[in-house]
């Protein structure tokens, strides 16, 4: 199945309201993100069958600051797909930012087993993107709410990951400041398109920031092209900003939001989900 209409497909079982037709195993991934959080089902063939995320500052650059709060937010979208579904999910796959401590690798852990699933596997992020993205030479770039993953590619097996504050959070601060309005009106005027034209100008030099980073990161390797991934690779601009900055030609998907977390579920392999709701 290509990757679009993977990607369209994630977008319509975010609004699928049942789900319960499917055949074989289930494969759950859980994306604890800093301005995201997402449950991500596929079917026994990986094609997305029911999703479900919500904004909530649950995560800090790749951190759970807010455990309890963690634990409850995924206990709610596992509720909300389960309904769906009509089974219970026992176990899932999550991802963490390239680069953060083990104590914080293993706190993803816990908080899916806080919510009552098992954690089969932990993957970086950049990592987990490719399992969708598929790309055999050259660098998948995760752009999350707080930081940003860099993971370079050859031959298909990943050579070098790195991750680095500032993300598309950085992006609402800016508009926020500027317009003098809260993170959360913020927030939602950021993801207006009938709005973005006129904050890209405001948004710009954080693109640039990120754009810095991953050349930095990329100085002395030979990468072909750069893939965005992540909500904010979605800023129409922005892979135009990295391309001018880096030189490297760079292209983000439909939907990057979902890529992440439709990798990360493909590389949840114990099929979650056998039995019924109880």
């Amino acid at each position: 199945m290509p990757v679009e209409a993977i990607l369209t497909a994630a977008d319509e079982a975010v609004h699928r309201r049942r789900a319960s037709d499917f055949q074989g195993s289930l494969h759950v991934g859980v994306d604890l993100g800093t301005a995201y959080t997402m449950v991500m089902v596929l079917d026994g063939a990986r094609r997305p069958l029911a999703a479900a995320y919500q904004f909530a500052q649950v995560v800090r650059d790749g951190v759970v600051v807010d455990f309890m709060g963690a634990i409850d937010l995924v206990k709610q979208l596992k509720a909300d797909v389960e309904s769906r579904l009509g089974v219970e999910l026992t176990s899932a796959a999550s991802a963490y930012p390239p680069g953060v401590s083990l104590a914080e690798v293993q706190a993803v852990s816990y908080v899916l087993e806080g919510a009552g699933m098992i954690c089969t596997r932990l993957i970086d992020e950049p990592t987990a993107a490719n399992a969708l993205l598929g790309v055999e030479n050259g660098a998948v770039v995760d752009v999350g709410g707080g930081s940003t993953g860099i993971a370079v590619i050859e031959n298909g097996q990943v050579v070098y990951t790195a991750d680095e504050p500032t993300g598309g959070t950085h992006f609402t601060l800016v508009i926020a400041g500027a317009k003098g309005i809260s993170f959360e009106q913020a927030e939602a005027l950021k993801l207006d398109p009938a709005a973005q034209p006129a904050l890209f100008p405001l948004i710009r030099p954080v693109m640039e920031k990120v754009a810095t980073i991953i050349q930095r990161h990329l100085r002395g390797l030979d990468v072909p092209g750069i893939v965005l991934v992540g909500g904010a690779a979605a800023f129409p601009g922005f892979t135009d900003v990295v391309a001018d900055v880096t030189g490297i030609p760079t292209t983000a998907p439909s939907r990057p939001m979902f890529v992440t977390p439709i990798g990360i579920a493909m590389l949840h392999e114990d099929g979650a989900g056998d039995g019924s709701l109880t």
